[in-house]
């Protein structure tokens, strides 16, 4: 394949690097003290949901070796 000998009419992309614009980005919005009590409040209760479910869901994941109360009282007769 033979190259092109004429300019590149996209020169302007070259020189993109070296552009620095003059208008400054607008300020960062704050977040207000009842926004973040709500976003504390949320993360505190997606926190409790998850130590309850593992609460309530070990009797469940346990390998049952251990005699339960029933299988006691039937032995004790």
């Amino acid at each position: 394949m033979f190259r092109r000998r004429e300019p590149v009419p996209f020169a302007f992309v070259a020189e993109a690097d070296g552009f620095r614009s003059n208008v400054a980005p607008p300020p960062r919005h704050r977040s207000s003290l009842g926004q973040i009590a709500g976003h504390c409040l949320l993360g505190l209760t997606l926190v409790a949901g998850l130590v309850g479910a593992l609460i309530l869901g070990r009797p469940a994941l346990s390998s049952g070796d251990a005699p339960t109360q029933t299988q006691q009282a039937a032995h004790g007769r």
